[in-house]
């Protein structure tokens, strides 16, 4: 089993990938709070680890070349996002070689996208990992 921090990483960057992959190719705004739910800044006004790793897995995306985004609204959001062509891709594959399935042949659940949105749905925190190691590892 991952460490929690591991696994909050995999959800929210799942949810960000789907979030992009729903908007694609428009721009959008991706905000913390919509991701993991209200934060409440201490009396320095500085946000919970929990919000701060989120924001971080956000960054970690772009870093990384899964997302694109024109800047940032302080550690609330990041403004006119996108998927980067590489994600695109990936999301939008199956994990089927060419040579076994026709394209005609792969269903919608084959595609990484749906097995992302499955994962989430279901609340499981090991096919979460497992879906997302498996798309990072590509």
């Amino acid at each position: 089993m991952a460490d929690l921090n591991i696994l909050d990483f995999y959800k929210d960057t799942a949810k960000v990938l789907i979030q992009l992959h729903r908007h694609f190719p428009r721009r959008s705004d991706v905000y913390v709070e919509d991701l993991i739910g209200a934060d409440h800044t201490d009396e320095f006004g500085l946000h919970s680890k929990r919000h701060e790793s989120c924001f971080a897995a956000i960054l970690w995306l772009s870093e990384e070349n899964y997302i694109r985004f024109q800047s940032t609204s302080r550690q609330e959001a990041i403004n006119q996002a996108t998927l980067t062509s590489r994600a695109l891709i990936l999301l939008s594959t199956s994990d089927y070689p060419a040579s076994t399935k026709k394209p005609t042949e792969i269903t919608k659940i084959d595609t990484r996208i749906e097995q992302l949105r499955d994962a989430i749905k279901s609340e499981s925190s090991e096919q979460l990992a497992s879906t997302m190691r498996y798309f990072f590892e590509k």
